[in-house]
Parts: structure tokens; C-alpha cells; sequence
């Protein structure tokens, strides 16, 4: 006759080890996932002053890099808010410290399109993070950069 195991709920020896070191595992689990939970989640809150009219949306696009600054596909993350004549609020959240720039437009029409003339110059009224447009094009990455370590309100004008 076999001799009965010492585990419990006579599992095998192999499945004791298993559930061990599962039970390690998920014990450890809280050590891993808490500080990715807590690695700078940020609110970034934006109020864009000038806006001309109540008509569309204002439309933020943020950008962590240089290479490929104001190209769509580069687009970390968007936001979006109903135009408000005067200043328009909106706040994106789950933004993770770092470097950011923005670049900001009002969307009159909401077709979702930064309308522009033949010469590519915009029609629509276009602003960016701590630089302004200049006569020959848009600022760069770094003149629109700034540091994002906790939550943040930041204004913007047209």
C-alpha cells in the first residue's frame, strides 16, 4: 500500500511546489504592478485662450519627440473639446512624466482637418506649447518642450 503524501488536499509533491511558487509569485505580484501604477500618471489640464468662436472643437495633439514633431503618426495622445468663444478648457489624462510639446488647433468647421491654403499655410487658427508660430513655420520640438512630473495646467493663446 502507498504511503499516504504529507500535502494537503493530497496533491503530489510537484503540485505542492507549483502552488508555492505560484503563491510567491502572486505575493510578489503587488510589488511589480503598484509602482507601474504609481510611475507618473499625470493630468495634464490645457485653457486656450483666444478662441474666436463657440463654432467646432479645439484639438490638442501632444508630442514626446523631436523626430517627427507635428507629423499625425507621431501623435502620442489627443484631445478634444467643444469650441467656447474666449477660452476653451480641456485636460487629458494618464500622461506619464516626461518631456511634451503641443500643438493646438481650432477645428471651426470639425471636419477633423487642419484646413490650409495652397502654400500649406493654415487656415484654421493654430497655437503650440510655450512658442508661437513663426513667420517661415512652426517652432521646433524644443521650443515647445516642457517637463511633465505630476499633474499640470498650462494656457495657450491664439
Amino acid at each position: 500500500m502507498r504511503k499516504k503524501s504529507k500535502h494537503s488536499r493530497g496533491m503530489t509533491p510537484w503540485g505542492a511546489v507549483v502552488l508555492k511558487s505560484l503563491g510567491i509569485k502572486i505575493s510578489m505580484f503587488p510589488l511589480f504592478i503598484v509602482p507601474l501604477i504609481s510611475m507618473g500618471q499625470n493630468t495634464l489640464s490645457v485653457s486656450i485662450e483666444g478662441v474666436q468662436t463657440s463654432e467646432g472643437s479645439v484639438k490638442v495633439a501632444i508630442y514626446d519627440r523631436e523626430e517627427g514633431f507635428l507629423e499625425f503618426e507621431q501623435v502620442v495622445k489627443t484631445g478634444r473639446a467643444k469650441a467656447k468663444k474666449g477660452v476653451t478648457e480641456l485636460a487629458i489624462d494618464d500622461l506619464p512624466s516626461g518631456e511634451y510639446a503641443l500643438a493646438i488647433f481650432h477645428d471651426e468647421n470639425d471636419n477633423d482637418i487642419l484646413d490650409s491654403n495652397w502654400l500649406g499655410i493654415p487656415k484654421e487658427r493654430v497655437c503650440f506649447s510655450k512658442a508661437k508660430m513663426k513667420i517661415f513655420g512652426p517652432p521646433s520640438f524644443k521650443e515647445c518642450a516642457f517637463h511633465l512630473v505630476s499633474d499640470k495646467e498650462i494656457t495657450v493663446s491664439f
